[in-house]
């Protein structure tokens, strides 16, 4: 069993699919977790579901494209749970879905803040915090689309990759002080974002059958296995859920099942 017993997590996008999961997963292992969204109402939901389940949980509402609410979800959780242990940069974004000649520029550039600027955020806010303590993990929700360009995706792709791109910051300039970071592209999820993609008709994702997506579950029980043993073994690096090896560690079927 993963145990976070004493520890304390913050989770951003927290209002449903992979941040609820996530979220939910942290607290059974044993973390007092913060959530983190722009919906008060949505998060408030979801920790009052976790500290029915007997879990600690708080809710915090928070733009992470504001540095300001950034700020204060950081200084929430370590004054409500006296550290910041995790920090899960989970909030994301691809929508409106079009290609580059078809883009609006404004709601490109919102998307990129929330993939990119969000995790760095995130970063710039809790590492101080978790150098004083002389540990902390990170854990940035990433995506096959770091790492390939797909139509429609310009501002998803670019943002996942750069995002990619602070993990491995992260680890050069702070592994020898006690900072484990890491990136998890879970592949195709059951959530809100695949009814996104499914809507746009674009790029070959759009056509998956949604029976291929996998639950929200199985990436939270990662974050949770990842914020406690595991993210030694993907350090400074993504852990790829879609492969065997990935989903062996964490007793999940196999993805050629």
């Amino acid at each position: 069993m993963t145990s976070l017993s004493g520890k304390s997590a913050i989770v951003t996008g927290a209002r449903r699919g992979i941040g609820a999961a996530a979220a939910h997963a942290l607290a059974n292992a044993g973390a007092k977790v913060l959530l983190a969204a722009r919906s008060a109402d949505e998060i408030e939901a979801v920790a009052n579901d976790i500290r029915k389940a007997g879990g600690t949980a708080e809710s915090i509402t928070c733009d992470v494209t504001s540095w300001g609410d950034v700020q204060a979800m950081v200084a929430r959780c370590k004054d409500a749970f006296g550290s910041v242990d995790v920090l899960v940069n989970n909030a994301g974004a691809i929508e409106p879905v079009a290609r580059l000649a078809d883009s609006e520029p404004a709601e490109w550039v919102k998307v990129a803040d929330i993939n990119y600027k969000g995790v760095y955020y995130g970063l710039r806010a809790s590492l101080p915090v978790m150098l004083e303590q002389g540990a902390g993990t990170v854990i940035n929700i990433s995506s096959g689309a770091a790492y390939n360009a797909l139509e429609g995706w310009s501002h998803y792709c670019s943002s996942k990759a750069a995002a990619l791109m602070l993990t491995r910051a992260v680890h050069k300039e702070y592994a020898a002080e006690g900072i484990r970071c890491c990136g998890l592209s879970p592949g195709t999820v059951a959530t809100e974002m695949q009814v996104i993609i499914k809507a746009s008709g674009i790029n070959p994702v759009s056509q998956l059958d949604p029976s291929v997506h996998i639950p929200p579950e199985w990436v939270g029980k990662a974050i949770a296995w990842l914020a406690a043993e595991g993210a030694d073994h993907y350090l400074g690096d993504d852990m790829h859920l879609r492969t065997d090896e990935a989903r062996a560690r964490l007793g999940l079927p196999p993805a050629t099942s």
